[in-house]
């Protein structure tokens, strides 16, 4: 029994922050040679992390609300909260980093740099969690350019021309996109007075339907600045650019940290900033609705012409992200449901997908659709992994993916929008299209030269440090699909969101 007092910790968010934070500044002063050193901190960070999160979810389970504040300069705070909707991108954050350190120890066995790699690797999820946790626009401005400058260094660690490349374009990217997140806010808190995160909208509906066109602009601008990291079309083009980053950090990037900043911030913006009523009256709403709706189809189509199996991914990626932008822009709950729970049922799925393209590059050198040939007969665990994950992006039960479809679609009709559920099987037979040619060249097709004189594989496939978070993963999508209404599931989580009021 955990006593109250130390669930009713207000410092709980903060201290979730600085379990990555602290490990992260420490590591940097390690030497190269410090393994061990570098090994324990990273653990200890991620494990204190979950215990962190678990303490605060108890608490939230319980009644509680979590907020932190610290004054920075006069009328300016840096504010924390921990209510639900924070915490289910916080739980997601916190688990799926601590797999990934794991499968990050194994896979750079040996490569230059780790020190680097893992000091921003931990900043990066403390940029992540701080975001999730923001009680504010601008203290989610503060996490989410941390974010930026923390990632970069990911992106380019191989050091290679091509990844040079890759940062170059992320940055152009990411900071033109800050700007306007920057400028969005300025003229919101001028408006407004206001720019706090307050479930069911934080402005006054008076005051924005006075001027709807000036309110839909200020929006404008803050989706921009949100949707690039959320992969909206047509500011995508750095995410699939970003492939030649190391299997870990496109794990990161896709399930974890980035992408997922862009698409709570869309939701946060609809639900704690403008409310999604107001939002629906000054056609903001519609706005993100009709950008997501065009993403979805726009990413699988890409994917469809991809060989390359990360950037395929990563077109899948710019498609699966907008479901959740698009169940956020309706009206009715159980499309909230669906667009909320795929924060997690994405998280959870791609990230098994990216382990598992990581597996084959590491122990088969194969990076591509098309020498994947007969790879299920030498890898069956690592395809029976990626089989899962790509079975529940198209949306087959019962792995998570499906339940995330099937809120979406209901609250699609509920809501008197027919073509939410024609774009949801437009993107199901697209996923179908460029997935199961995967699944069936893996397991069907003769085996590819191009891997077949490789030397014999590692015990288990290949390095139990990779292949076991990727079975993990892969399992998890789909408990959390045949015991989605548990309480302790995503699902179950969300439906207390929802129906709690926290959204």
């Amino acid at each position: 029994m955990i006593p109250s007092a130390i669930l009713e910790w207000e410092t709980l968010p903060l201290l979730v922050v600085l379990s990555s934070f602290v490990p992260g500044i420490l590591i940097m002063f390690l030497r190269e040679e410090q393994r061990g050193a570098r090994t324990a901190l990273n653990m200890a960070g991620a494990l204190l992390k979950m215990i962190l999160v678990g303490l605060m979810l108890l608490g939230v389970a319980s009644g509680l609300e979590y907020h932190w504040r610290l004054e920075v300069l006069p009328g300016f705070h840096l504010t924390l909260i921990g209510d639900a909707l924070a915490l289910l991108f916080v739980t997601l954050s916190a688990i799926l980093w601590l797999v990934t350190t794991v499968y990050a120890i194994g896979y750079l066995e040996g490569s230059p740099n780790r020190t680097r790699f893992f000091a921003f690797f931990s900043l990066c999820v403390t940029a992540t969690t701080g975001l999730a946790m923001a009680g504010d626009l601008f203290t989610f401005i503060i996490f989410y350019e941390a974010l930026t400058w923390t990632t970069y260094p990911l992106v380019v660690h191989r050091g290679s021309a091509e990844a040079i490349r890759a940062g170059r374009s992320y940055l152009i990217y990411t900071l033109t996109a800050g700007t306007a997140l920057v400028v969005g806010a300025v003229a919101l808190s001028i408006s407004a007075g206001t720019v706090d995160f307050v479930a069911g909208g934080a402005l006054d509906p008076e005051m924005v339907r006075a001027e709807p066109v000036r309110f839909l602009v200020i929006f404008l601008l803050i989706l921009v600045g949100m949707g690039v990291k959320a992969g909206f079309f047509p500011v995508h083009g750095w995410l699939p650019t970003a492939m030649v980053a190391p299997a870990p950090v496109s794990a990161l990037l896709h399930a974890v940290a980035v992408v997922k900043a862009g698409a709570f911030g869309v939701v946060r913006l609809l639900h704690s900033v403008y409310g999604i009523e107001l939002a629906t009256h000054i056609g903001a709403a519609a706005v993100v609705a009709g950008v997501a709706a065009f993403t979805i189809v726009y990413g699988s189509v890409r994917a469809l012409t991809q060989d390359d199996l990360k950037r395929r991914l990563a077109f899948s990626t710019v498609s699966q992200l907008s479901y959740i932008a698009l169940g956020a822009s309706l009206l009715v709950p159980f499309a909230h449901i669906g667009g909320v729970v795929h924060l997690v049922h994405q998280g959870i799925m791609k990230i098994t997908l990216f382990f598992c393209a990581g597996l084959l590059a590491e122990t088969l050198h194969v990076k591509k659709v098309s020498e994947m040939g007969g790879v299920g007969r030498r890898m069956p665990l690592t395809m029976v992994s990626f089989s899962v994950a790509a079975l529940g992006m198209i949306g087959l039960p019962p792995i998570a993916g499906f339940l995330s479809k099937w809120y979406l679609g209901i609250g699609g009709l509920e809501d008197g929008a027919p073509w939410v559920v024609v774009v949801l099987l437009a993107s199901s037979a697209l996923n179908a299209a460029y997935f199961l040619p995967i699944l069936k060249t893996a397991w069907f097709d003769e085996p590819n030269s191009r891997w077949r004189d490789v030397g014999r594989a590692p015990p288990w496939e290949a390095d139990w440090r990779l292949l076991l978070p990727a079975l993990a993963t892969a399992a998890l999508a789909l408990v959390s699909g045949l015991f989605g209404h548990a309480a302790w599931s995503p699902l179950g989580w969300t439906l207390l969101i929802v129906e709690g009021g926290w959204l």
